[in-house]
């Protein structure tokens, strides 16, 4: 699959940023659709792409259809065993499935496609929106080894670091991982920032001394200034973290694992989404911990 005609099922912030890069990078985006309508068509008009209004147009546009869907529930809606469906018509095409979801639904898709006599992919991604446009994400996949590798030069334009991981669920194991791990960092520095602030410290000398030293994170890079700053526009949401902290939390749960960090770390999430920040980066989960904000 060297050249294939692309569709994108989701063109929000992440599916839309990925369809211009393929673009961008020659390969012909047939087709595009979304929930809501118009991101979708504005997309199509800026690619020259059609806009579909049903998921089996897509299918029948394109050999291979990339989805990022919201969550389980969408993920399935749009692979639906009856009705209006991705399924349709789908034998002899290719599905890449990048949301992130609970692992027992990237395995379903998968089950599905195969029984329409389609390949599935899970191309789970640990990026974000300018990884996306300029076609450095990271992407973690999981399902047949044969599909992965014939699919691997799309994913190389996606990507500039790719990670076969297992058959299928196990990228999105991986992935809830990343992100756990993430969410708690995050939930860590804006206690760590919230509580310097109260102290009457400086923050630009409190966010160095931690670049030095053990308190040092990714997340610190990206979201420190931010959470000083109250600057949240939005990169990966409160809400996204606080699903994805679920997913990792249930994941513990299903092993019998008791995971005290994830917990306090999802019901903080849970938290800054029932005060209405839902829609903030995650960096705002900061607006919780300092005085005199909003929490």
């Amino acid at each position: 699959m060297s050249t294939p005609t692309i569709a994108f099922v989701g063109t929000g912030r992440m599916g839309g940023n990925m369809a211009r890069r393929l673009k961008d990078c020659g390969y012909n985006v047939t087709a595009v659709y979304d929930a809501h309508a118009p991101i979708a068509a504005d997309l199509a008009k800026e690619l020259g792409a059609a806009h579909c209004t049903t998921l089996a147009a897509v299918t029948a546009a394109a050999e291979l259809i990339i989805t990022v869907v919201t969550d389980d529930a969408a993920q399935l809606k749009v692979f639906a065993e009856t009705g209006d469906s991705l399924l349709t018509g789908a034998k002899g095409k290719t599905f890449i499935n990048c949301a992130t979801l609970t692992p027992k639904v990237h395995a379903e898709v998968e089950r599905r496609a195969r029984a329409a006599g389609a390949a599935s992919l899970e191309g789970c991604m640990a990026s974000s929106i300018p990884q996306a446009r300029n076609g450095t994400l990271y992407l973690m996949c999981g399902g047949e080894q044969a599909t992965f590798e014939r699919v691997k030069p799309v994913l190389e334009k996606l990507s500039t670091a790719l990670r076969y991981i297992g058959p299928a669920g196990t990228a999105a194991q991986v992935k809830a991982l990343v992100n756990m791990v993430m969410n708690i960092n995050t939930a860590g520095l804006a206690e760590g920032l919230g509580l310097g602030q109260a102290l009457g410290l400086d923050l630009d000398m409190l966010r160095e001394v931690f670049l030095q030293t053990g308190a040092n994170s990714q997340v610190l890079k990206t979201d420190g200034e931010d959470m000083q700053n109250r600057a949240h526009d939005c990169y990966f949401s409160g809400a996204h973290a606080a699903k994805d902290s679920g997913i990792a939390y249930q994941l513990g749960l299903d092993v019998g694992l008791k995971l005290p960090l994830a917990q306090a770390t999802k019901e903080q999430f849970d938290r800054m989404v029932a005060q209405g920040l839902g829609g903030l980066d995650k960096s705002g989960v900061a607006e919780l911990t300092f005085k005199g904000r909003h929490g």
